[in-house]
């Protein structure tokens, strides 16, 4: 093809003059950007008092260092409202961009909390909106960086109906996919409370975060209501009571960690390359020591967890909430997976948790793997009001329905309702193997046991009789050796209530292999027809 031949003279005075003509203008422009960054800069004193990163120091942690970052309106709101183009210049009240975080490219947006406490302008509005826009139109997962005074009270006219659609745009944002990842450094209150309760993942800072619809002087004149910043809506009070908050981090630069860590976890980059990944930790061998045969017997499941994923690296999700039923980010041979386990009955919280974590990973398109040890659903007054049968459903509706592989491996009890919630035979995984120490029942033997004993005394006082301990005694040993002997792995295995019993050592050898074929079968493109292959 034929190479255009430029005719301009690169020495001219017309070439001098535009030149020079354009750099006064960028120059002019570089300044006013200078002076956003500058006037945001003077709070830094009091940021370190706080124990705080200024927000473009945590924007700077949070992108990959050396990546490109593209920053978005700049000068959004010059000269209009309060913008004064001079001292009071504030690019809208945030930082936005797209950049790269993990090596995934995100769009990022951060609060000039710096500038009057990250309050939004009305043109700050439209520049949120913008970012929120170019997230979903090219399929990006927005993450936010948030500290705000909220809106302008002053000029709500100009804020409020507009200011709806960035509430709006999260969970659309949500919905079409692109995962939506906060952290929380400060303030995140009244309507600002919705930028973070809409996001799939929060990260809360120790002390720092504070999100609430309503703070302590609102709450005390509308209701004459005393509380604490903490108690209405502190780290703590979202990430052990409300379940806010899936992360707790100690300071700014580890929750930029973990922001850093989950998208990770998301699997953007994954589909169909080879990776490279370590070998967990803890060598495979251990799992017949850390593991009793009597499911009775406690322990902690990260315990195997760990010796079955990659570099034994496992990110707990809602740790703090509903904290005997276990959700993990980890990757198995190369393949990012969420893992759900059990350190004890499944309560309303640790339900509500797991329906949450299977929406995410269905979000992500990443496979479940569930680590079966459960004597099922938390029973009792404080459950029952606390909605167990509320939360439990949901879960298992999450397990049914749910559309990314799903595997199941057997690796202690299974009993009542919690075989079903924690993905047994009957909700169909992919695969399902136990290991041999593997109990499946409606509910142990001796609970059996003692149920029928009440209920038969029961139905004897209601006839007059008394009950008789004897026969009591010989009908609760025939339950508890019923139970026993129809609860084992080899019981079940015989039933196909499981794939097949396997050597606890070979856990992750199984489930990679099982990986593999799931992420080969998403690959593969069918050619399907109407009729079959018929012979002729």
């Amino acid at each position: 093809m034929p190479v255009f031949d430029s005719e301009i003279d690169l020495r001219s005075e017309a070439f001098a003059q535009n030149r020079a003509d354009h750099l006064k203008l960028i120059e002019k422009f570089r300044e006013l950007e200078a002076k956003v960054a500058a006037n945001s800069a003077r709070a830094k004193t009091k940021f370190e008092k706080r124990g705080q990163l200024l927000p473009r120091e945590r924007l700077a942690l949070i992108l990959d260092r050396g990546a490109p970052f593209v920053q978005l309106s700049t000068l959004c709101g010059y000269k209009m409202h309060d913008d004064d183009g001079d001292k009071n210049i504030s690019g809208g009240g945030g930082i936005s961009g797209v950049g790269f975080i993990s090596g995934v490219r995100c769009v990022i947006s951060a609060s000039d909390s710096g500038i009057k406490g990250g309050a939004a302008t009305p043109m700050g509005v439209h520049k949120a909106l913008r970012a929120q826009a170019l997230a979903l139109e090219n399929k990006l997962p927005f993450v936010q960086l948030i500290e705000s005074a909220g809106a302008n009270l002053m000029r709500q006219s100009e804020m409020f109906v507009p200011g709806g659609r960035t509430f709006a745009n999260l969970a659309r944002l949500s919905a079409a996919g692109c995962p939506v990842i906060s952290v929380v450094h400060g303030s995140s209150t009244a309507g600002g409370a919705y930028q973070t309760g809409l996001s799939d993942y929060v990260v809360a800072v120790r002390g720092k975060s504070k999100v609430f619809l309503a703070g302590p002087p609102l709450l005390k004149a509308a209701t004459g209501e005393i509380a604490t910043d903490e108690d209405l809506g502190g780290a703590e009070m979202h990430y052990h009571v409300s379940g806010t908050a899936e992360y707790m981090a100690e300071n700014d630069g580890d929750g930029v960690r973990i922001a850093r860590e989950i998208v990770t976890k998301l699997g953007w980059n994954n589909a169909g390359e080879e990776k490279t990944f370590d070998e967990p930790l803890y060598d495979a061998e251990e799992l017949l020591g850390v593991v009793p045969i009597d499911y009775r017997q406690p322990y902690d499941s990260r315990e195997v967890i760990a010796r079955i994923v990659d570099g034994s690296d496992l990110l707990g999700f809602k740790d703090g909430y509903g904290a005997a039923t276990l959700c993990t980010h980890a990757a198995i041979a190369g393949h990012e997976v969420g893992i759900i386990s059990n350190n004890g009955p499944i309560d309303a919280n640790g339900a509500a948790k797991v329906a949450q974590f299977i929406q995410l990973m269905d979000q992500a398109g990443t496979p479940v793997i569930f680590l079966q040890n459960t004597t099922g659903y938390l029973v009792g007054t404080d459950a029952e009001q606390n909605g167990i049968v509320k939360h439990g459903s949901k879960m298992i509706q999450a397990v049914t329905n749910m559309r990314v592989p799903k595997m199941t491996l057997h690796i202690g009890a299974s009993f009542g309702a919690g075989n079903y919630g924690m993905c047994g035979r009957a909700f169909d995984p992919r695969f399902i193997f136990a290991w041999p120490n593997n109990r499946i029942a409606v509910m142990g033997g001796e609970q059996a046991a003692k149920t029928m004993r009440i209920v038969a005394e029961e139905g004897a006082r209601k006839k007059g009789e008394e009950p008789n301990a004897e026969f009591l005694d010989g009908m609760a040993k025939h339950i508890v050796d019923t139970y026993d002997a129809e609860s084992t792995a080899l019981f079940a295995t015989a039933r196909l209530w499981d794939d097949g019993l396997i050597d606890p050592r070979d856990s992750r050898k199984i489930l990679a292999f099982c990986l593999d074929t799931v992420a080969e079968a998403k690959r593969r493109e069918l050619r399907p027809n109407a009729f079959g292959i018929g012979r002729m």
